[in-house]
This record gives structure tokens, sequence and C-alpha cells, in this order.
């Protein structure tokens, strides 16, 4: 076990409160080093959250190696329900290169059944300057999967990914006698522009994530953005095999990290760096979600629940951080207009503590994201002696 990493896990789980539980893993070709703390052990089945578009992401690949999928046809080829996107080729959506809108938030359907409906509705709309990323394109593209590949989409990434790798502990539909091993996602708290909300009574084994919660709930009928359920030692089978090629080859590997959304705005910013369903290398470090000891050909991703996974196949390398960011957590403030977070009580950079009512303490995990290369990619470049690689290289 990794003394650097078990250091970092602790400035999240104890020093800081802001994670209630942490595993992680990280590796190359011949090394695995492990470590966690929190309120997890090594059964623990974490909510996969948007890594679960990296499955969707291999799954579009694998089906287009096998020329089952042929990215320049339109989405409403595969699936007639998509009226709307007749003239939207499902290379679009792979690589986030359209927004998608749909005719009422998803998540405010009171049913799945009314969910779908304004899912199917879904329309091109114009696209943003900079935050590119969303979920409704890997939503939609679920469907043109399961129209190439024959199967329902949880099917697909049973026989593309899971088997190929040997994962027998992640699901759509956590079986029953694993539910106790899940992660438990509420309360959650969040305050946005002045407003409290509380989110609670999540059950677990369903995705916290509010879309796919309506969606898929506990069917097993996986969504393309979140819904996967699996356990740190075989998120690591998952990295492993992929970097061994075993789920797409060399070719869908290096298209995969393209960079396809990624560029320099007049005003010295950039948009997001976006690949197949993934984030890939940004030239600001801060912004990027691949940490700085991985190169153009690496690609992750990260999940809302406190998840990180990233690859890089040239150097055989990965990394993966499981945790809970959300239970009696504060994982949201959005500042009421002139306010800082500071103003709130909170350290500019997100973490501390804030007092909800009636002597409720919360601990925050806002901006997490921003704290995991000091504290968890810096350990895993001293545990496997990583040099850092500057932007722009293989």
């Amino acid at each position: 076990m990794s003394t650097a990493l078990t250091q970092g896990i602790r400035f999240f789980t104890r020093e800081t409160g802001i994670l209630s539980a942490l595993a992680a893993a990280c590796g190359t070709e011949s090394r695995t080093e492990t470590a966690m703390d929190g309120d997890c052990a090594s059964t623990s089945v974490f909510d996969l959250a948007s890594v679960t578009k990296l499955f969707t992401g291999l799954c579009l690949m694998k089906l287009k190696e096998d020329s089952l999928l042929d990215f320049s046809r339109p989405v409403s080829f595969y699936d007639p329900r998509f009226e709307n996107l007749k003239d939207t080729p499902v290379d679009a959506l792979a690589k986030f290169a359209l927004t998608l809108k749909t005719p009422c938030r998803l998540d405010a359907c009171g049913s799945r059944e009314e969910a779908l409906g304004a899912l199917f509705a879904a329309f091109p709309a114009e696209k943003p300057d900079r935050r590119i990323y969303s979920d409704i394109p890997a939503m939609v593209l679920k469907y043109v999967i399961e129209a190439a590949g024959g199967m329902p989409f949880m099917d697909c990434v049973r026989k593309t990914v899971l088997e190929p790798a040997g994962m027998r502990e992640t699901w759509a539909k956590v079986p029953e006698g694993r539910i106790a091993d899940c992660q438990v996602y509420s309360p959650e708290y969040r305050i946005e522009s002045g407003k409290r909300i509380v989110r609670a009574g999540l059950r677990p084994g369903v995705p916290h994530d509010p879309k796919a919660a309506v969606l898929q709930g506990d069917t097993g009928d996986l969504c393309g953005h979140a819904g996967l359920f699996s356990t740190a030692a075989d998120m690591e089978r998952f990295c492993r095999a992929v970097l061994a090629r075993k789920i797409v080859g060399e070719e869908s590997l290096r298209e995969t990290a393209v960079n396809r959304t990624g560029r320099l705005l007049e005003d010295g910013t950039y948009t997001q760096y976006l690949g197949i369903q993934c984030y890939v290398r940004h030239p600001v470090q801060y912004w990027s979600e691949i940490p700085a000891y991985m190169g153009s050909r690496a690609f992750g991703i990260g999940g809302f629940t406190g998840n990180h996974v990233s690859m890089d196949p040239k150097r055989n390398i990965f990394t993966i951080f499981l945790g809970n960011r959300v239970k009696n957590r504060l994982t949201v403030l959005v500042p009421e207009a002139g306010k800082t977070l500071t103003d709130y009580g909170l350290n500019a950079d997100g973490s501390g503590t804030f007092p909800w009512e009636e002597g409720l303490v919360l601990p925050s995990s806002v901006k997490y994201v921003h704290q995991k290369d000091a504290h968890l990619h810096s350990a895993v470049m001293e545990t496997l002696n990583l040099p850092a690689v500057p932007f722009g290289e293989d």
C-alpha cells in the first residue's frame, strides 16, 4: 500500500471531510498500488455516474470496428423515434460536435414514460461557447448502440467490456445480495442562487444522477450517460483490459483520445477538450480532467458522485478514484450575484464547512474536482515515479 496515496486520500476523508469514502488504484503495466479510507471496504459498490460514458464510448468504437455502426449515418436511421435527428449524424453526438436539448427537463418528469417521450423529442440546439460537455448525446447514443448491436445496451456493455475484462461486480441493476455494499448518496445539500435544496431518500442501487434515476431507476435498463455501479477491483480490471487492447484495438483507442472540441478563444480562454464521450488533455492543467503525468493519447472522465478514471494507452498507466462526495455534504454552491464562496464561510477553493440549520454543520465538497491534482494525482506521480508530461506530447 502506497504511503503517499494513503496520505492523499486522508486529505479528503480526514483532514477536510470533502469525501466520506475514497478508494484509489493506480498502476502501470507491471505494478498496481491501492489504498482506501473512510466509510468503504474492498466490497464497496460505487455509483460510477458519468464514468458510465467511457463504456458508452467503447461500445460505439467496438461496433464501428465490427462494421456494425456507421458514424456518418443519421441517428434516426438507427432509431426512427428520434424524428428531430434526421439530419444529425451519429458522429456529431459521439464527438460532442453539437448540443441537444429536450422539450422539458428530464429530471422534472413525473414518470419514466414521460421522460422517455421527452428524450425521443430531443432536438439540436446552439452550441455553447465554452462548456460543451452534455449528458444528452450519450443518452441518445444508448439507443443507437442498441439498434446497431441488436441487443439491450447493458447486454452490449457486458459482451463488449465486462466479459473480456473479467468484470463480475459491475451492474446496472445491483443484485439484491449486494445492495448492502452500495455507497449511500443521500442526503445531499445544495445552495443555488440563494435557495437551499435538500435531496434525500435516494435508495442504494438507484443512480444518483437525477435523469438516470427517472429513466433507469432500479430497472436495469442502463442509460448511456450514467447508471453503472462497480467496485474498485472491477474498475482496475476494466482499465487493464482497455490498456491490453482487449476491448477495442489500437486505432480505436487513438480515435477516442483525439481532441474534438478544444480551442483557444479570442479572450484567451479555452473551450473544453473532449474526445469520444470522454475528456482529453487540456492545455491548462487546472481545467484538465486528465492528469499531468499523462499525454495526448490519454482519455478519462470524472463522475459527480466523486469518481475519476483516466488511462494513457501509450504509457500503460491508469488511475482510478472512487469516492462519495455526496452523503451529508454540501455539493453545490452557486453564489448569489456579487458574492463568492468566501461570503458563505467557505474557503476560496470550495473546502470548509457550512452551517445548515438546527445545528447541522456540513463538510463542503464544492469544487472537489480542482483538489484532485494537488492531493491525489500528485500522490500517484510520487507513488509510480512518473514525470509530468508537457501538453501536446504523446
